[in-house]
C-alpha cells in the first residue's frame, strides 16, 4: 500500500514536472520527497529559479562531486598510505 503510494506520487512529479526516467532514478537516489519536487516548480514570477529536471541536475553532480573529494581524502590518508610516507 505504502509503495504503491510512492510510485503515485512520483508518476504524478514526473508528469507535472516534465521529467524523463533519468531523472526521476537521480532524485531518488539523493532521497528527494516527490511532493517537494512538485512544490518547487517555478512559477511565471520566479525567473530565478531553474526548472526541477535542472536543478535536480545540478544537485546530484554537486553530490557526485562531494563524494568523490572525500573518497580522494579518504585515499590519501588512509593507513596504507601513511607507512609509505614513514619508510
Amino acid at each position: 500500500m505504502v509503495n504503491n503510494k510512492k510510485d503515485v506520487e512520483w508518476a504524478e512529479a514526473k508528469k507535472k514536472c516534465r521529467l524523463n526516467v533519468e531523472t526521476v532514478r537521480m532524485a531518488k537516489e539523493m532521497g528527494l520527497n516527490p511532493r517537494k519536487l512538485i512544490e518547487n516548480i517555478p512559477n511565471k514570477t520566479q525567473r530565478w529559479k531553474a526548472p526541477v529536471h535542472e536543478w535536480i541536475r545540478e544537485l546530484y553532480e554537486e553530490r557526485q562531486e562531494k563524494a568523490k573529494r572525500k573518497r580522494l581524502l579518504k585515499k590519501e590518508y588512509s593507513p596504507e598510505s601513511v607507512t609509505s610516507l614513514e619508510e
